[in-house]
């Protein structure tokens, strides 16, 4: 067997990192996977010599006779692996093969490199389906997720409604189309990237009843696919505003509601605040103490996964009257000593 150096194949020098080896060999597997170049022999050979050189590269037993045995590290041992086993990775193409062979791998074959890379859904199902299902499990994979943090006001939540959000991703670099190079070249548009900024405005519905941490799915505007997988999805993850009526517990609201003294002490109608704008009639017995909490059913906030609202607690929050007229204070006084109280002047 011809000599093979495959430090030049993956493009990396003798001394380079096994993350560098990932790297070089992640990058050269994207360009010439035969999915990605139908009909072309010159890149499936070009393949088969990629995936050789990461297999020996990759291992830290088999480099370490490859650098000091050079051409002749195979025959010292037999079939030219530890064990008898060699695992080889050969494209099938139309043939009916698998489109990757291997031997001796182990109970699924795949590295776990090889797996992040490309993808798969399950070895078993794979190899049923034969090899148009184990390329199609190669050639697309859907792109991640991504999370976005949003601030919304409490009577946003409270209502739903609609926002228009700007949002950043990427998307496959259009001048290399995700291969990080043009002419053997580092791609000027993505700087090797192989995927460029993607800025975008969308219309997003806000349920009624979101609260912190829920999260809004909009389908298809995460990160992009590889070989042509689905775009993955954008999750807005939310948080409310602190706002300066209103306290939120749960599905329940606390507002404080200000009461004169007179209608604390003889009774009547308040209006009591909601989230949208709206006042609620609240009926006050006599003789209501400061502070005394009042509870109108369902007309909290709307409950995101379930019917109804929760409820709505009016704070009683007596306010003394100021600035006495001559008459008041008279009644005042009056009051007083009807309740054997000592009053000053």
């Amino acid at each position: 067997m011809d000599y093979k150096d495959y430090y030049k194949i993956l493009g990396v020098a003798r001394g380079a990192s096994s993350d560098d080896i990932k790297k070089a060999f992640r990058k050269l597997a994207r360009k010439y996977h035969p999915d990605v170049n139908p009909g072309d022999k010159k890149a499936e050979e070009r393949f088969k010599e990629i995936n050789e050189a990461y297999e020996v590269l990759s291992d830290a037993d088999k480099r370490k006779r490859y650098d000091t045995l050079g051409p002749n590290w195979q025959e010292q041992f037999g079939s030219g692996f530890p064990g008898g086993t060699r695992r080889t990775y050969t494209y099938g193409g139309g043939g009916g093969r698998n489109p990757f062979d291997f031997d001796g791998g182990g109970a699924s074959g795949f590295s776990d490199f090889f797996e992040a890379l490309f993808g798969r859904s399950g070895m078993g199902g794979a190899r049923a389906s034969g090899a148009n299902g184990m390329r199609e499990d190669l050639r697309r994979r859907a792109g991640d997720n991504i999370e976005q943090p949003v601030e919304v006001t409490l009577q946003e939540a409270y209502m739903g409604g609609s926002r228009t959000f700007s949002i950043q991703s990427t998307e496959i670099c259009p001048t290399c189309h995700g291969t990080g190079e043009v002419n053997n070249r580092v791609c000027s548009t993505c700087s090797g990237q192989g995927q460029v900024p993607r800025n975008k405005r969308i219309q997003v519905k806000i349920p009624a009843g979101v609260d912190n941490g829920s999260k809004i799915r909009v389908a298809g505007e995460g990160q992009p696919g590889i070989g042509g997988g689905p775009r993955g999805d954008l999750f807005l993850v939310i948080s409310v505003k602190p706002d300066s009526v209103f306290e939120r517990k749960g599905d329940d609201l606390y507002v404080p509601v200000n009461v004169d003294l007179v209608k604390a002490m003889l009774g009547g109608e308040v209006a009591v605040p909601t989230p949208d704008g709206r006042k609620l009639l609240l009926t006050i017995p006599s003789e209501t103490q400061n502070d005394r909490q009042f509870r109108l059913t369902g007309k909290g906030m709307p409950r995101l996964r379930g019917e109804g609202n929760g409820n709505l607690y009016a704070q009683v929050k007596v306010v003394l009257p100021m600035h006495l007229s001559s008459e008041e204070r008279e009644l005042f006084e009056k009051l007083a000593r009807s309740r054997g109280v000592e009053a000053h002047s």
